[in-house]
């Protein structure tokens, strides 16, 4: 499983002393792992909205920002005839 940074969501946040860090939606004391959990025993948003108090925008913010960091890194690979060299890559 890949390791998301978190740091790089503007949705979440770490608080020292808060649910001892852990990543929460921003200004609430939500852990962002508990949509993943839910949403993994079958919860739907629509019910994790109704059982939480953050938003389907917070929801989306959380999923596309896991989804983006779960991209593939583009390599560039260096035309056929163009020399290579270890900086190439």
């Amino acid at each position: 499983m890949a390791i998301l940074d978190w740091s790089r969501c503007p949705a979440v946040e770490s608080v020292p002393g808060r649910l001892g860090g852990a990543w929460v939606f921003r200004d609430t004391r939500m852990p962002v792992s508990a949509v993943f959990e839910n949403l993994e025993a079958g919860a739907t948003i629509e019910e994790i909205i109704d059982q939480f108090d953050i938003t389907r925008e917070q929801i989306n913010a959380v999923l596309e920002f896991a989804a983006r960091s779960l991209d593939p890194v583009p390599v560039n690979v260096p035309a056929a005839d163009a020399p290579v060299d270890a900086h190439s890559f």
